[in-house]
Parts: structure tokens; C-alpha cells; sequence
């Protein structure tokens, strides 16, 4: 079902469409799981900003059609994923939504998370975990447009609609993580920069810490490796399909 296989082992689908269809948890020995809480709360000895909240993971993927991916989701907490380090267990890929954020003359925002974020320093698009739907509510193709439009304004102070994102790709990389990017409308760089320090000022005022502590407009994967620091896998092979697309 790949498009294709761009660079450090991340699949790249051009899926304008999603079907979504809710599954359930696959069960756990209860060695298993006591082997994830034990992790877990290391983990979060570790680092005590980590929180075990509701967050959704990925089923499976698969083609439904063309351009047409059919995904299917799971309700999990955050200590799911810490079955990754436990021997001879299995964790269901994560979920999450990004925003391909372009200026005018064809360039990219990229973001670096901060020190206090679960990946320090790591340079990315603004985007989040899925999360799962309020009761009476529906995980559909708008909720998760919403759920990226809600990223952006967070954590680059960008107001868009649902209806202004469009599924752009969706990729697959590291653990098997599934991440569904949408193109956003162009802005100027002026705009980007004011709305990021006005969105990091917000943060401050309220007490938290920024998600987010620089930014960089890149045109290419030539630029984007000059931005020092671990990079998502993801981003040089979108940045790339951005750029032979201009």
C-alpha cells in the first residue's frame, strides 16, 4: 500500500481521504502489564511533566480505495507506549495530526520542542497526539482537522478553521507511528513569527512551560539539515514533497 519510501524508513501515502472505524484494545498478560506500569512510572520519575492521559493509537492501515486509506482506532493511555520497552510485548503504533505551515515564496515552518516536552530540542511540524472523542461525539474527518487546526493555535497562536486544512499526507515511521499532516493556507513569515511569540507569551502568563522554543522557515531538505538537533523522521520527506510541488 506504500507510495512510497523517501528516507529513514518513513512510508509516505497520498491519501486525500480517511475512513474511520473505532477497535479495541488488544488484551494484556498481566506480566505485561505490570511491566508497563514499571516502566511508566520510571519514566515519569524521570521526567514529571509526563501525564497518562487518554490519547489514541492506531488499529491498522490499509488502502480503501484511491487516495482512500481506511484507519481504524484504539483508546489507550499515554503508558500504553511503554510497552515499547518491555520484552517481547507489543504496542500499537501512535496516532497524530500535523500542519505543513507554508509562506508565500514556497518555504515551510518548522518547530523545535522545548526542554521540558517529551522530546527536547527535536525540530518538527506543530501538530499533537490524537485525542479521543468527547462522549456522544464522533472521531470523523473534520474532528481530526479540528483537532490539527487546535495544535496550530496553540502552539503558533494561528487561528484557522477545520474547513481551511486539507489531508495532505499521511505517513508512517518510527514504531510504526501513523501521522496525518494537513496544508495549511499560506501566510507571511512576519505573521508566523508574531503569532509563535504571542502564543509562547500566552503560555508563560498562564504558568506552562512552551511546548515550542523556535522556529525556522526551511525551503528544502538541504536547509532543514542545517537546523541543528534530532528531527522528526517525518519532516525532511515532507518537506521534500512540499518543495518539488511549489
Amino acid at each position: 500500500m506504500t507510495d512510497s519510501s523517501p528516507a529513514m524508513g518513513v512510508d509516505l501515502f497520498e491519501a486525500e481521504r480517511l475512513l474511520l472505524s473505532e477497535a479495541v484494545e488488544p488484551p494484556l498478560t498481566p506480566q505485561d502489564a505490570a511491566a508497563r506500569d514499571q516502566v511508566w512510572e520510571t519514566a515519569v520519575r524521570a521526567n514529571p511533566s509526563l501525564f497518562d492521559g487518554p490519547v489514541v493509537a492506531c488499529g491498522g492501515l490499509r488502502w480503501a480505495g484511491p487516495r482512500v486509506l481506511r484507519l481504524s482506532w484504539v483508546r489507550v493511555t499515554y503508558r500504553h507506549y511503554a510497552l515499547r520497552r518491555v520484552p517481547g510485548a507489543s504496542a500499537l503504533p501512535s496516532l497524530f495530526v500535523n500542519v505543513v505551515q507554508p509562506t508565500p515564496d514556497g518555504r515551510v515552518l518548522a518547530a523545535r520542542m522545548s526542554p521540558s516536552t517529551a522530546a527536547p530540542g527535536r525540530w518538527q511540524l506543530p501538530g499533537g497526539s490524537v485525542e479521543p472523542p468527547q462522549e456522544g461525539r464522533t472521531l470523523d474527518e473534520s474532528a481530526l482537522a479540528g483537532q490539527a487546526a487546535r495544535e496550530l493555535a496553540e502552539e503558533l497562536g494561528i487561528v484557522a478553521a477545520a474547513t481551511d486544512l486539507r489531508l495532505w499526507a499521511v505517513t508512517r515511521g518510527e514504531n510504526g507511528s501513523v501521522g496525518l499532516t494537513y496544508l495549511a493556507p499560506a501566510l507571511p513569515e512576519a505573521a508566523l513569527r508574531a503569532g509563535f511569540t504571542a502564543a509562547a507569551e500566552a503560555d508563560r502568563v498562564h504558568g506552562r512551560a512552551p511546548e515550542l522554543d523556535d522556529v525556522a522557515l526551511v525551503r528544502s531538505p538541504d536547509e532543514l539539515a542545517g537546523l541543528a538537533g534530532p528531527h522528526a523522521d517525518y519532516l525532511a520527506p515532507l518537506v521534500r514533497r512540499h518543495s518539488e510541488r511549489v
